[in-house]
């Protein structure tokens, strides 16, 4: 199947605690159905200091699901459903259903 969100992606948090935020995808785990969204769904990670790093009380972005995620529309911003078209020069490109925009250019 697909891709319906891919890196680089704005998208919009659609349910849990960081609803109605919004971000870039940085990362898509596609066995997981999950994505790293920057400034989303932060998590403090307790590390030991090693000989590279110090250690300490570090902020870092979690999965979320993909569920939860919806893709921004291009025009107007907000949550929109993504399909796909065939372009006539025999590309498929993703669109904005709402607006009919391409999120592919």
């Amino acid at each position: 199947m697909a891709a319906k969100i891919k890196k680089g992606d704005k998208v919009i948090v659609l349910a849990g605690r960081d609803k109605g935020r919004t971000g870039e995808v940085t990362m898509v785990i596609p066995k997981e159905t999950r994505a790293v969204v920057r400034g989303v769904n932060m998590i403090k990670r307790h590390t030991r200091a090693t000989g590279q790093e110090e250690g300490g009380i570090i902020s870092k972005e979690a999965p979320i699901h993909l569920s939860n995620l919806a893709v921004a529309d291009p025009k107007t911003g907000k949550a929109t459903r993504v399909g796909f078209k065939t372009l006539d020069d025999g590309r498929k490109v993703r669109f904005a259903k709402s607006s009919g925009d391409l999120i592919d250019g």
